[in-house]
C-alpha cells in the first residue's frame, strides 16, 4: 500500500489533519452518544488509523503487530458501524462499515505481501516498477469503484447550488465541513487501495 513516500507524507497529514479534526468537532459538538457523535467519532478513528496505515515503513515499520491490531481495531468498528446502521436508511453509518471492512482488507492483504523493492527488476510476480500487488484484484477494484462513487458524490454535495435572482447570487449556506472532511478521507483511501 506504500507508494513513493511524497505521496504517503501528504496521506498521512491529510488523514491526521482530518482524524484531528474530526475529534475535535466531536468533542465540542452535541451531546455523547448521539448519532452525531458517533458518526463523528467513526470519521475521527477512520481518519487516524488511515494517517498511522500510511505512514511509510522506513519510519514506522508495523511488522509483525500491524495488521493484527488494525485488523482488531477496524473489524470492531466495522462490526458496531453495522450494528448502528440495522434497520437505518440515513447516516453515514453503513459507509463507515464499509471503510473499516476495507482498511481490515488492507491490513491483512499487506501483511500476507512481502515488502517489494523499488530496484525496478521484473522478476516473477514483480511488475516494471518492482511492486507486488497485494490483495484480490477483484475485491480491490470493487472497493476502488464504491469510493471513487463515494468522492464523486460528496463532491455533488459540496457544490453549492447557486440561484441568480435579479443579476444577483444567493448561495445557500456554508457548506458543511464535516462533508468535505468525509470527502476527503474518501480521497485517501482511494490512494490507499491504488498502491495497495
Amino acid at each position: 500500500m506504500h507508494g513513493p513516500p511524497l505521496i504517503d507524507w501528504l496521506l498521512v497529514a491529510l488523514c491526521a489533519a482530518t482524524g484531528a479534526y474530526c475529534l475535535a468537532s466531536m468533542r465540542s459538538g452535541g451531546r455523547a452518544g448521539s448519532a452525531a457523535s458517533t458518526a463523528t467519532g467513526g470519521d475521527a478513528l477512520m481518519g487516524l488509523g488511515m494517517a498511522v496505515m500510511a505512514v511509510p515503513t522506513a519510519v514506522l515499520d508495523t511488522r509483525p503487530w500491524g495488521a493484527a491490531a488494525f485488523a482488531v481495531v477496524f473489524g470492531a468498528a466495522g462490526l458496531r458501524s453495522l450494528l448502528v446502521a440495522r434497520g437505518r436508511t440515513d447516516g453515514p453509518h453503513l459507509h463507515h462499515a464499509i471503510g473499516a471492512l476495507a482498511m481490515v482488507y488492507m491490513a491483512l492483504a499487506m501483511a500476507g505481501t512481502p515488502m517489494s523493492s523499488h530496484s525496478g527488476h521484473s522478476g516473477t510476480g514483480h511488475t516494471a516498477g518492482g511492486h507486488i500487488p497485494a490483495g484480490t484484484p477483484l475485491l480491490t477494484g470493487l472497493l476502488l469503484m464504491y469510493f471513487a462513487v463515494y468522492v464523486v458524490r460528496s463532491v455533488a454535495a459540496l457544490v453549492p447550488v447557486v440561484s441568480v435572482t435579479a443579476g444577483e447570487a444567493v448561495w445557500p449556506g456554508r457548506p458543511n465541513l464535516t462533508n468535505a472532511c468525509r470527502l476527503s478521507m474518501g480521497i485517501g483511501m482511494l490512494a490507499m487501495l491504488l498502491t495497495l
